[in-house]
């Protein structure tokens, strides 16, 4: 007697089919990792003149660097529902690999910053399709879980590559070496260990043979939003019906969430300084701030599985927007000040990741890597201007408090957002 056939439902993985989870994570831990060792590395640069390295050299290759996140984040989603997510997978894991790798060696200011773009577009794809794939993977239809979890991958790189920093930063080369190495080593286990999606698969299929798509639709095994053969792939997929409004909502509050996690990551130390706290307690309070990130990925997952994804990120912008308000109050204890900013890192950056596990629950499977790129693209340009209307104010000496007003106006404007958005479309 042959053993029975799991069903779609089921929620139970087996040690194996683990793999994919663990992959997927270690992708996004690389994105961390390659995303935040330029500005572990940029102070020795600027500091022993390597390459020829000034200011303005940095600020360029630091922009440029976000614009090739944000361009292969657009670009990708196409792709993504083209080929498959597997290969998009390998091919980004390959590219920034690689690229990283060729910064360690460059000779001069112009080739670290063309390599550093090229490998911004890479780095900026692997999380769109990385989360399309998890979506696809967990078959208990829970997408927010799954997609926080992954995404708490992004910090742990983050945290590695700040540790590495501390001891090896006087040897730059050595930092992009290490991520270029490891990113090539997970290569091989990404094409032993890695299936494609089986929602991919069979939109493919009905893509092939409209004719068998009735008897597929009862097979499949994409609970978080069906292969709908009536949705169109690309972009002509995102403003079919009421995915229009949808669409033009993320968008929105994926500007606002981005803007939000990397004007204070970039700023948060300078404009704590500016108040008049010790520089020292600034870096700590960076630290706390990303540690309550971690915190609230895995809340934020699992409150939004129980209750409803865009309830719970209404609810995340709220008090993103509350606490970060409550910042601009100058406190006297170092314990409170810590845990307020503890509590503001817990809102603040999983509110961001919330508005993706909504985009991978809500659009079906021909237009979901489309969706996610595109979300992820827009909310690059708020990771651009974040920093940069954040340093206009630190410029003008008005950071503090005006900076934590101005994160709380933006918090709402992302709630305004996600507001507008119906909660599902069929």
């Amino acid at each position: 007697m042959s053993a029975p056939t799991p069903s779609a439902s089921t929620t139970r993985v087996t040690p194996a089919g683990r793999w994919p989870a663990v992959l997927c994570w270690l992708a996004v831990a690389l994105e961390g990792f390659d995303l935040v060792v330029l500005g572990a590395v940029i102070p020795e640069l600027l500091a022993t003149e390597a390459l020829g390295f000034t200011p303005e050299a940095a600020t360029l290759v630091a922009t440029l660097s976000l614009v090739g996140v944000g361009l292969g984040a657009v670009s990708v989603g196409p792709v993504v529902d083209r080929i498959g997510r597997r290969w998009a997978i390998i091919g980004c894991v390959i590219g920034f690999s690689v690229f990283t790798l060729l910064v360690a060696f460059a000779p001069n200011v112009a080739l670290f910053t063309t390599y550093r773009f090229i490998a911004g577009l890479f780095l900026g794809a692997v999380m769109p399709s990385a989360l399309a794939y998890i979506s696809e993977y967990n078959k208990s239809g829970k997408t927010a879980k799954a997609t926080t979890l992954t995404m708490t991958g992004y910090h742990a790189g983050a945290v590695a590559i700040s540790l590495l920093a501390v001891a090896y930063s006087h040897n730059w080369h050595l930092l992009f070496f290490a991520g270029g190495l490891a990113g090539l080593a997970m290569v091989p286990l990404l094409i032993w260990k890695l299936p494609e999606s089986e929602a991919f698969l069979i939109a493919q299929e009905i893509k092939r043979n409209p004719a068998a798509a009735s008897a597929k639709e009862g097979e499949t095994v994409d609970p978080t939003g069906g292969v709908d053969t009536q949705v169109k792939t690309g972009m002509a997929g995102l403003f079919a019906g009421k995915l229009a409004l949808v669409t033009i909502g993320v968008w929105a509050a994926s500007f606002m969430g981005l803007l939000l996690v990397y004007g204070l990551n970039t700023w948060l130390p300078k404009i704590m300084a500016d108040a008049g706290y010790e520089v020292s307690d600034s870096l700590v309070m960076l630290f706390v701030m990303n540690i309550g990130a971690v915190v609230g990925l895995v809340l934020a997952g699992w409150l939004a599985d129980s209750y409803g994804t865009k309830k719970i990120v209404l609810m995340w912008f709220v008090l993103a927007a509350i606490f970060l308000a409550a910042l601009s109050i100058p406190m006297t204890s170092q314990v409170l000040l810590n845990i307020a900013v503890f509590i503001t890192g817990v809102f603040v950056f999983s509110a961001q990741v919330l508005v993706y596990a909504f985009v991978s629950a809500v659009y079906p499977a021909q237009a979901r890597g489309t969706a996610l790129g595109m979300a992820s693209g827009i909310g690059r340009i708020g990771a651009i201007v974040g920093p940069f209307i954040t340093g206009a104010l630190v410029t003008a000496g008005i950071a503090y408090p005006w900076g934590f007003y101005l994160f709380a106006l933006v918090a709402v404007l992302g709630f305004a957002a996600m507001a507008i958005v119906p909660k599902s479309v069929k």
